[in-house]
């Protein structure tokens, strides 16, 4: 099995680049482990992860 780590920033700007002005600098440098490399992701992949890393992003943000 292949592991792979990569910037979430690669893995927009090869499946979901139209995405990428919406996402902030932290959220695109965060490293993403993929088990089976990035060969193997596809677009609802990206998707997902791209969800969960913003989620994962705003739990330290405070609202005013």
């Amino acid at each position: 099995m292949l592991v792979e780590t990569v910037k979430l920033a690669t893995i927009v700007m090869r499946l979901t680049p139209e995405l990428y002005p919406f996402l902030k600098k932290r959220e695109l440098e965060s490293e993403i482990v993929l088990r089976n490399g990035l060969e193997a992701l596809e677009t609802d992949d990206a998707m997902e992860i791209i969800q969960y890393s913003i989620s994962e992003h705003q739990k330290d943000a405070f609202l005013h």
